[in-house]
This record gives structure tokens, sequence and C-alpha cells, in this order.
């Protein structure tokens, strides 16, 4: 591609980014596939035929842009969908505690969770810890599963935080033989 085609491209950046704008309803999406078409314009700028104008070229390059982002969100939202049903159907982990572990399990837990954001605290209070599934979650907080599997894995990384907090060797090695009291963590 030569200078003056790529010139008038990048002269015309405003009415490209409000073209996409309008079929994505986000700026900063929008700025994302515009970069991406340019790359894909600069990287493909022999297909360009001389009596082809380079604004229609680059038109249908952004379209094709616009199309395969929603092709992305839709494939990542089908992926995050499996993975929420793959959760679902696991056993919760206190199902595979044995009932002497379950009881000598550190009892740091509930001072941790007394920590965390709220939502997060009765999220695992009810999934992790209550044996609720996490789409009955998902339904009764009125979130997507989606949604829900995120902030479930959210919640258990701020608790393994909050954890190594309070009782750093527990969250590292297991809890059998916890010295540590809730009057201790931090």
């Amino acid at each position: 591609m030569t200078g003056s085609p790529i010139n008038s491209l990048l002269s015309l950046r405003r009415q490209f980014l409000g073209f996409i704008q309008r079929r994505v309803n986000d700026r900063a999406t929008a700025e994302d596939i515009l970069q991406i078409a340019y790359l894909r314009a600069l990287e493909t700028g022999n297909q360009l035929r001389a009596a082809e104008s380079s604004v229609a070229w680059f038109y249908r390059i952004l379209r094709n842009a616009i199309i395969d982002h929603y092709r992305r969100r839709t494939s990542e939202g089908a992926a995050l969908e499996r993975w929420v049903q793959e959760l679902e159907t696991e056993p919760s982990p206190s199902q595979n505690f044995e009932p002497l572990l379950h009881e000598t399990t550190c009892q740091c837990i509930a001072s941790a969770l007394d920590r965390l954001t709220p939502a997060y605290a009765t999220l695992l209070r009810e999934v992790d810890l209550g044996e609720t599934a996490l789409s009955t979650y998902a339904r009764s907080a009125d979130i997507t599963p989606g949604n829900a599997a995120v902030r479930a894995h959210r919640a258990r990384t701020a608790l393994r935080k909050q954890l190594i907090r309070c009782c750093g060797t527990c969250a590292e090695h297991g809890c059998l033989d916890c010295t540590c009291h809730p009057s201790q963590a931090t």
C-alpha cells in the first residue's frame, strides 16, 4: 500500500470510528476494532486494486473486523457457559471431605469470610459451605450463571488471600493442626 491511500484512510479515522461505534455501542471496543482494521489494511494493502476506492475497500475490512468481534464474543460466551456447566456437575469440595477432616478444618475461615465483600462472603457460604448449586445461587442472586461463575472464582481468590494474611501456614499446607485463632487475624 502506498502512502497516499493510507493517509486518506487515516484522515477519515473519526468517520470510521463512528461507523464502528454505532455497531458495537462501546467506544473502547470501537477503538480496538479500528486499530485491528488498520493493521489488517497494512498487512493486506497489496490486495487493493488500482480501480477500487481505498475507502470502500477499508469499509469491507471494518465490517469483517466487526463480524469477527461478535463471533469472538459469542465463542467466549459459549466457553464460559461450558465452564459453568462443568462447575455445576463437579461435586462440591465439602462432599469430598471425610468427616474428621471436615471437623478439623481451620476455624479462621469464618473470620476470613467476615472480612470479604458481603457478596463474596454470601456466595461462598451458600455455594461452597452450604453446597448450593452455582446455578441455584445465580437464580437467587438474579445474575447469569456465567456471572456467578466469575464471581465465585473472584470470591475464592479473595478468601485465599485473606487466609494467607491471617494464617499463612494453614493456607499453604492445610489446616489439620491449626494453632492460629481468629483474634490473631490482621
